[in-house]
Parts: C-alpha cells; sequence; structure tokens
C-alpha cells in the first residue's frame, strides 16, 4: 500500500510540476547540472522536450542533446526566452555576467532557482533589476547518485509555490530541507563541504583496515558501507546520534577503547572546527561576490 501510494503522490507533484512549468531553462550543465537533468527527466518530473539546456562548448551540447534528446546550446539568452523557470547551474564568479546577458529576454514571472554557491538571492534580484521570483539551492555532491542533501532558501519575492518548484526538483535527488538565507554558510560548512569530511573518515577507516592486514578493496567496501549504514539509522531511527553509539559500546568492549583513541586524538572537536572554518570561508566568498 506505500509503494503505491507514493507512486500517486509522485505521478501529482509531476503533473503539478507540468501544469506551470512549459519550459525549463537549465543554464549551466556541468556535473551538477547533468546530475540535475537527469534527475528530473528520471524522475519523470518534466519531459525532454519541455527542457534547453546550455553549455560553454558545443562538443559538451552535442553530447547532452544525444544523451537526453532535449535542447542542448551555446546561448543563454536564447535558452531563458519563454522559459516559466530557470535553473543556474554555474560557478560563482560567472553569475553576474550570465544575469546581464539574460535579463532582456528572462520573463518577468519567471522563476530562478540558483545552485552557485555564495551567490545570495539579493544578489540576483538586484542584478536583475526587478522583484525577481528567486530560490537559493545549496546541494551537495551525492545529488550526482539521488543520495543528496539540499538546503533552499527563498528570496524577498519568492512564492510558496516557488519554494515547492525547488523542492520537487532537488527532492528527485534526495532530501530537501527549506531553511532562511542565514543560516545557508553553516550549511555549506556542513552539509556541502561535509562529503569531502566524510571521505577522509572512510579513507582513514580503510587504512587501518589495511594496517591490520585487509586487503584494500575490501578495508574501503567495509569502511563505506559502515558510514552509509550508520547514516541511515540516524535518519530511520530518529535518535540522537550518541544514544546509537551507546548501544555499540558494550562495558569493557572493543568500541570503548576505539572510542578513547578518537576523544585522545581529537577527532570530536577537529570535526567542529573543519565545519567553523567552511562555513567561515563560505561567507567570506558571498561578501567578495557582493562586493
Amino acid at each position: 500500500m506505500k509503494i503505491g501510494t507514493d507512486g500517486a503522490k509522485s505521478t501529482r507533484a509531476a503533473k503539478d510540476f507540468q501544469a506551470r512549468v512549459r519550459k525549463l531553462a537549465l543554464i549551466g550543465s556541468g556535473k551538477l547540472g547533468e546530475g540535475l537533468l537527469a534527475g528530473m527527466l528520471g524522475s519523470q518530473l518534466i519531459p525532454v522536450g519541455r527542457v534547453e539546456v546550455t553549455v560553454a562548448h558545443q562538443p559538451r551540447a552535442d553530447y547532452l542533446a544525444e544523451k537526453y534528446g532535449i535542447k542542448a546550446h551555446l546561448s543563454n539568452a536564447r535558452a531563458v526566452v519563454g522559459a516559466d523557470l530557470v535553473l543556474i547551474s554555474l560557478k560563482p564568479q560567472q553569475v553576474k555576467g550570465v544575469l546581464q546577458e539574460i535579463k532582456r529576454e528572462l520573463r518577468k514571472d519567471a522563476v530562478i532557482i540558483s545552485a552557485a554557491a555564495s551567490v545570495t538571492t539579493g544578489l540576483i534580484e538586484r542584478e536583475l533589476g526587478h522583484p525577481a521570483h528567486v530560490v537559493r539551492a545549496m546541494p551537495n555532491t551525492p545529488c550526482l547518485i539521488r543520495q543528496g542533501m539540499t538546503a533552499l532558501a527563498a528570496g524577498k519575492h519568492a512564492t510558496p509555490e516557488d519554494v515547492a518548484l525547488a523542492q520537487e526538483i532537488f527532492g528527485s535527488m534526495g532530501r530537501t530541507v527549506v531553511v532562511d538565507e542565514k543560516h545557508m554558510d553553516a550549511i555549506t560548512g556542513l552539509s556541502a563541504s561535509g562529503p569531502a569530511y566524510v571521505y577522509t573518515i572512510i579513507e582513514s577507516l580503510a587504512e587501518g583496515g589495511v594496517k591490520l592486514g585487509l586487503p584494500r578493496e575490501l578495508s574501503t567496501e567495509l569502511s563505506a558501507q559502515t558510514l552509509l549504514g550508520a547514516s541511515a539509522l540516524v535518519l530511520h531511527t530518529g535518535e540522537h546520534p550518541a544514544k546509537l553509539k551507546d548501544m555499540v559500546t558494550t562495558p569493557a568492549g572493543c568500541t570503548i577503547d576505539g572510542l578513547l583513541e578518537l576523544e585522545e586524538g581529537g577527532l570530536r572537536v577537529t570535526l567542529i572546527k573543519a565545519v567553523v572554518r567552511a562555513a567561515e570561508r563560505a561567507k567570506q566568498l558571498v561578501e567578495s561576490q557582493n562586493s
């Protein structure tokens, strides 16, 4: 019954999305942009005939057009003509120039969803020069395999319906949360940069296994699946991680000795500092974009 209900919800969501979005323009189709494209098309959120994407080089356009059956070319201004929804998936330093390029062709009522890191909704609104419907997104790289985490923040003129569109798009690539934009720097330091910290932990656990004689491939698989399973258990149970940790830590057992080593090595404090430092850097990048 649950599967059928979820499928019905998905179908309704796609119908609602398509009723509002007659044309979608995806500006910038690198790894993240292609991930967005694959997620939307794979979940049947929008038909291929309603999607137009832009890239920097013609061979890339040819590749995307052949692989996905969508229109792909080099002109950002051409892509946004008549578009109800514009997705921006660019490097931060490219955004201002592209906004100036498309502003004359852009519909005043178009919804703009930006996944450009450190680019605020206010910057986009100022560059366009009108009360634009802007939603800011901060996804992370696991979105590429539909296991991502994306934070969404509404601009001054965005409506709940605009945010719902963004939720449908990024929901096809994993989980979403809607937050105040003031939290975006912290989220960048935590969930956007976080996969890099996790990869370091996986690598370190695997090296420990190798040290004890395990083959490297086996040790890496054990480490990665252990983190995947532990993370899934946190989300599934809703329990505090400390409580789940205590479930593993039996009196006078092996785990408590390992935890003592982690505490002595400062893993907990180091990870906290990593998140804080990355967030501070994100704030600096935002300030440089707005200057």
